[in-house]
């Protein structure tokens, strides 16, 4: 590994049957096995493909790496998985977007470097709309509200209540500025009318611990995070920030049904090639991508990741980049987020 712009590059090469653990490994894929799954009217891939994410160890970087396992079956051609970590994982989205649009470099990116930094971004070096031929969007996966058990509040409606009666005397603990945590925090403040103080802390886990220890009051986190404070009643947990109740978390009500309708605020991943790929190879690609996506093992894979299933059509993913680039511009724009 070395460092790059403030963040860390590895590269992992995944191959046919090959073991994925976190470390890096290089595996060559033999012969035999990519002539065999290569047929006459389907030359793609004929060299190993490349995918650049973010940080090592993230969600969309362990997800990525078990489907790449599966593509480098399927194709008989060894994936790499590229880590460019920093800056909300805007390093590697703009390296993926200046790359040569052959198929052979690919991006899994998230919702902060698609449809958040085009807002609180300055001086970005790309456009995610402008830039990317989307391929599908993979998973989604949201968070749970959670309180520490000193706040006098059964039920969010109640944790509204309260905070209404203390106006900017709740904090809430934050992620760092313009992720996931962040963002839901504002968006609960702007649905609700209620002021609370962001502390900010480096990691989801190190703003999760805060709200265990009762050092802040409020927060925000992905179930495999929140799940064993909330089993062992270390944290109070109030609503999923989604439309529908989490099968990992099924006893959690959904934000409408605990009395805030329409609060939605869950970190997504997706896949994109640059643009200009041709529409035929983004076309294979999602197929490809999306029939391993919802295999059982996959599926399970991404629960355990605190996500779900969310692949569809490219056509899908690009209207849903353009939705959310726009719901979540007014976000961040009224909250004021502005990162150099």
């Amino acid at each position: 590994m070395t460092a790059f712009g403030g963040g860390i590059r590895a590269i992992h090469r995944i191959a046919v049957r090959s073991v994925i653990p976190i470390s890096v490994l290089v595996v060559a894929v033999p012969v035999s096995a990519q002539s065999a799954s290569l047929g006459s009217n389907q030359p793609y891939p004929q060299k190993y493909v490349r995918v650049i994410t973010g940080n090592a160890g993230n969600m969309h970087d362990i997800i990525l790496r078990q489907l790449g396992q599966r593509l480098s079956e399927r194709w008989g051609q060894s994936v790499v998985v590229e880590n460019r970590g920093g800056a909300g994982l805007t390093i590697g989205t703009g390296m993926a977007a200046r790359a040569t649009p052959d198929g052979y470099t690919l991006l899994m990116s998230d919702r902060t470097a698609i449809a958040v930094a085009p807002s609180a971004f300055k001086g970005l070096s790309y456009d995610p709309v402008r830039d990317f031929a989307p391929i599908t969007l993979v998973a989604r996966a949201p968070l749970v509200v959670v309180a520490h058990p000193s706040v006098p509040a059964t039920r969010l409606r109640e944790l509204i209540e309260y905070a209404k009666q203390r106006p900017g005397m709740l904090n809430y603990a934050g992620s760092g500025p313009a992720t996931v945590t962040h963002i839901a925090g504002e968006v609960l403040k702007q649905m609700s009318g209620i002021e609370m103080t962001l502390v900010q802390y480096k990691g989801t886990p190190a703003a999760m611990m805060a709200v265990v220890s009762g050092e802040v009051k409020v927060g925000f986190a992905m179930v495999p995070i929140a799940l064993p404070h909330v089993t062992a009643g270390k944290v109070r947990a109030y609503a999923i920030t989604s439309s529908k109740r989490f099968s990992g978390l099924p006893e959690v009500p959904t934000s409408a049904e605990a009395g805030l309708p329409g609060f939605e605020s869950d970190y997504w991943i997706g896949m994109l090639a640059p643009a200009r790929t041709k529409t035929e190879l983004v076309a294979k690609l999602n197929k490809d991508i999306v029939s391993i996506l919802r295999t059982s093992a996959m599926q399970a894979s991404l629960l355990a990741q605190g996500a779900e299933l969310a692949a569809g059509t490219s056509e899908e993913f690009a209207a849903f980049i353009k939705s959310e680039t726009a719901r979540l511009r007014k976000v961040v724009e009224i909250a004021g987020i502005w990162m150099d």
